[in-house]
């Protein structure tokens, strides 16, 4: 037997050997790196994640604050309802995307398939309402009307339905105390979508995918004081998803109760009676378009006069927020959303647009004596006023002869104003205007708080427009174009003004600065701005930002935060100036064009003061407006297309004041039938467990009209006076 030498093998088992240690020791490195990478540097975040996939959320969802008025009384809560709900997740699972299940459950509630699909789809661009605009994988309410006979069945019949549950839950309601419906304030409620949960998610206040958020109105505003915080009860399982023990957990913190200065009663008053008024409204005829006024929509206010804080506020036409609650039907929201429904989401108060007409002459009047003009001095009221070829009327032509600017606002004499601004006009450089130019009458507009917003505590106010030089500039280079290509020097109405305003519609002509002085051409207001204006006068001058909200309050009523009155400025005049006016807008209800409206008021006891405004509005009939204020309390009222101001809103605001103060036709007071003869001041009581000791209220009875013959006033014009321009 031959000897191998081992000297011939051992290089090559030495090498082998090498290798294979080395590979062992990478091996070995890279297991200890892993290892180090997931237990050292990343441990505590799979630790975590570890530890979520063995522990299981149930959430309870937070019951949502109540909505109170000034008294306690629930204008918006919750009650508890049978809600039928879908997962679209299990739907989507099956063959069908679970069109048989939806069948049946169609069946069981008495709709239609269709009905049932609709509720259940996904909102997009393309996607009409009705539809899901929350969360997919949040439960989606079929109906919130379900009866317990259908609950019952469904539940029995589970293996019938999957996907499909039907719980007693807590649901929004808008209780409508004494009828009032103070839908466009309250605001409505829709499901949180995605993108919100995202959004908020790093937050002190995030969202769930069970959550209802507030879309509009008070809803809105105090959304987060509502909400609450929603409860999580954390449950550890193990691999097979069997319970083994509890983690800890979070309660669900009830939402906030937002008190208001809303009273129910008198908003039910208000919405009743600006109702009541656009009705009377279309009866009368209209003698400029020989048909009768359209009164197709409104918007009334009452403020504290003291604190602005808002008493009432209605707009019409209105619609039922409840539509709102489980998901609102294809054929309610084409109520509210179509073109034929005259848009009642929209809260005219703070949302209406419109040339104030007359009642927008205590600015003018204000204007024209920081401009140096003696308020009690003599001015000329003729029956026309003429700039070049253009005669400016008064109204009817009616000739007072020289009266001072008190008389001009009792009467409400055009021409006074129309000759003031003229010459202001003038001073101020005429058309282009020099650099040092004063412009009164439209700085004092902005100091009256026109052209912004008041920032009450509600989403989506308007600002309005005070058409002064610099606006008319950006106007004319945002409209410029296409003025010049529709203008004709030769053509209709439109088409010759169109062409005028690409030539210098920058400019400010003579016509534009008196129609402006009566709140006539450019100008716009709305009715929180003028009410607003009026209170500041009432008060002695302080512009307030109104406000609805009065105080939050924990549902166990230990924690309030009372919101307290906040100040806009004060009114740019002089008190003696003020004065002047209060006892001008004194004469208007007592002697002057809204002196039929106020026959038998009680004026030594509660002195009224008044404005009247007709304004008119190129295309469309005349829209009503009417200014009032006490001592207590501011009232504006305006109809569109309603004709003039005393003779449609003048009415409605009488009747409110009359229930308010508790006075009968005849002026005489009852304050036991008063239903606020002085604000609110204290909040109502909450209870430790929640509960409101809310008082009753009574559905509005409105008194008995009082005959014509009875309403007249000596040297008045007769009740049936729409073609009145004030």
């Amino acid at each position: 037997m031959t000897n191998i030498p081992e000297t011939g093998r051992t290089p090559r088992v030495q090498i082998r050997l090498i290798v294979l240690q080395i590979l062992v020791l990478s091996l070995l490195l890279t297991l200890g790196g892993r290892l180090w990478y997931l237990q050292i540097r990343n441990g505590d975040e799979y630790a975590k994640e570890a530890s979520g996939n063995h522990v299981q959320q149930v959430v309870t969802p937070a019951v949502r604050g109540s909505i109170l008025d000034a008294r306690g009384v629930p204008i918006a809560d919750n009650e508890t309802r049978l809600v039928v709900s879908a997962s679209r997740t299990d739907l989507m699972k099956m063959d069908d995307d679970g069109k048989a299940v939806l069948a049946k459950l169609a069946g069981v509630l008495g709709m239609k398939p269709k009905e049932v699909e609709e509720k259940v789809r996904l909102c997009d661009a393309k996607t009409p309402q009705p539809c899901w605009n929350g969360s997919p994988y949040q439960p989606i309410p079929i109906t919130d009307e379900a009866t317990p006979k259908q609950a019952l069945q469904i539940r029995e019949r589970s293996e019938d339905f999957p996907g499909i549950t039907a719980e007693p839950t807590a649901v929004r309601r808008y209780a409508g105390p004494g009828g009032s419906n103070t839908a466009q304030v309250l605001g409505y409620l829709s499901p949180v979508t995605d993108a919100e949960i995202e959004k908020a998610k790093d937050t002190d206040s995030p969202y769930l995918r069970s959550d209802q958020v507030g879309r509009s109105g008070l809803e809105r505003t105090y959304d987060k004081e509502l909400r609450g915080k929603a409860g999580v009860t954390r449950y550890e399982v193990d691999n097979l998803g069997r319970v083994i023990g509890r983690a800890d957990s979070d309660k669900a913190e009830s939402g906030s109760n937002v008190v208001t200065s809303i009273d129910a009663r008198v908003q039910a008053v208000a919405e009743y009676e600006l109702n009541e008024a656009m009705k009377a409204a279309r009866k009368e005829h209209d003698r400029n378009t020989g048909t009768n006024y359209k009164a197709d929509s409104g918007a009334v206010v009452v403020l504290e006069a003291k604190t602005g804080r808002v008493v009432a506020m209605a707009s019409n036409p209105t619609y039922d927020p409840n539509a709102w609650v489980g998901g609102i039907s294809g054929k309610d929201y084409a109520k509210l959303t179509g073109k034929k429904s005259n848009y009642p989401l929209l809260n005219r108060a703070i949302q209406g647009q419109a040339a104030p007409g007359s009642i927008f002459k205590v600015v003018s009047t204000s204007a024209a004596v920081r401009a140096g003009y003696p308020f009690n001095g003599s001015y000329p009221c003729t029956s026309s006023y003429s700039i070049g070829g253009q005669v400016f009327k008064n109204f009817e032509s009616e000739n007072y002869g020289s009266i001072s600017l008190g008389r001009a606002l009792e009467v409400s004499c055009d021409t006074v104003f129309y000759g003031l601004a003229h010459k202001e006009w003038k001073k101020d450089g005429g058309l282009r205007g020099n650099k040092d130019t004063q412009d009164w009458f439209y700085k004092t507009a902005h100091q009256f708080g026109l052209g912004k917003e008041t920032g009450i505590d509600l989403p989506n106010e308007v600002s309005g427009r005070v058409p002064d030089r610099q606006w008319k500039q950006r106007f004319w280079k945002a409209n410029k174009d296409s003025w010049c290509k529709s203008g004709k020097k030769d053509g209709d109405y439109v088409q010759k003004l169109n062409y005028e305003n690409c030539l210098e519609g920058n400019l400010m002509r003579a016509g534009d600065a008196v129609n402006y002085s009566i709140g006539q051409g450019d100008t716009l207001v709305t009715p929180i701005q003028m009410a607003s204006i009026y209170a500041a006068i009432s008060n002695g001058g302080t512009l307030h930002v109104p406000e609805v909200g009065k105080a939050v309050v924990s549902a166990d009523g230990k924690q309030i935060s009372e919101i307290k009155p906040k100040s806009n400025g004060r009114l740019p005049f002089s008190r003696q100036t003020r004065n002047h006016i209060d006892q001008a807008l004194a004469g208007v209800a007592t002697r002057g064009t809204a002196a039929w409206r106020f026959q038998n008021w009680p004026q030594k006891k509660i002195p009224m003061h008044a404005k009247t405004g007709t304004a008119e509005v190129y295309g469309k009939q005349t829209t009503s407006w009417f200014a009032t204020y006490t001592k207590d309390y501011a009232i504006v009222m305006t109809i569109s297309q309603g004709g003039t101001g005393s003779g449609a809103s003048g009415p409605a605001v009488r009747k409110i004041y009359d229930a308010m103060y508790g006075l009968d036709s005849n002026g005489k007071q009852n304050l036991k039938k008063a239903l606020l003869p002085k604000p609110q001041t204290a909040l109502p009581k909450i209870g430790s467990d929640g509960s409101i000791d809310a008082p009753e209220v009574k559905p509005y009875k409105p008194q008995k009209p009082v005959p014509p013959e009875q309403q007249q006033l000596a040297g008045a014009l007769p009740a049936n006076a729409y073609g009145r321009r004030d």
